[in-house]
């Protein structure tokens, strides 16, 4: 690798780090939001009751950026150039889908407008920050 090459490589690595923590720190907008106006933030899915709370929002919102970024790398290695558009078209069908999971779970409507606004965010600046960082 060339000297040029290692600081592509570096500096793609640290946009791509970027996005990824403020994909993270995004999904902290709404729930501080929430938390401040009282919602209730406690749902129940598959018959399962959970608090969402800042560990639950911050891991989930790390590990799902992070898996992103891992897919986006995997397929850039895989298809090259057009890696970034399949990522693209696999990262909107996920946000699309983990719709699904707030929409479809037992809680009141703030509570569920909260975890809605928290999907969105974190893909709002996950999936453009992610494209961004390995432009070329």
């Amino acid at each position: 690798m060339t000297t040029q090459e290692t600081t592509t490589a570096e500096a793609v690595r640290g946009r791509a780090a970027l996005a990824v923590a403020g994909a993270t720190t995004a999904a902290l907008g709404p729930w501080v939001v929430a938390v401040i106006a009282g919602a209730d933030l406690e749902v129940t899915s598959a018959g399962v009751t959970m608090d969402v709370g800042l560990p639950l929002v911050l891991a989930g919102a790390l590990t799902m950026s992070l898996a992103g970024w891992g897919l986006l790398t995997w397929l850039l290695r895989r298809r090259g150039g057009d890696g970034r558009r399949v990522w693209t078209g696999v990262a909107l069908t996920v946000l699309l889908l983990s719709l699904g999971g707030p929409l479809g779970a037992e809680a009141d409507a703030g509570g569920k407008a909260c975890l809605v606004l928290m999907h969105l965010a974190v893909g709002a600046v996950l999936i453009p920050g992610l494209r961004a960082a390995v432009r070329e």
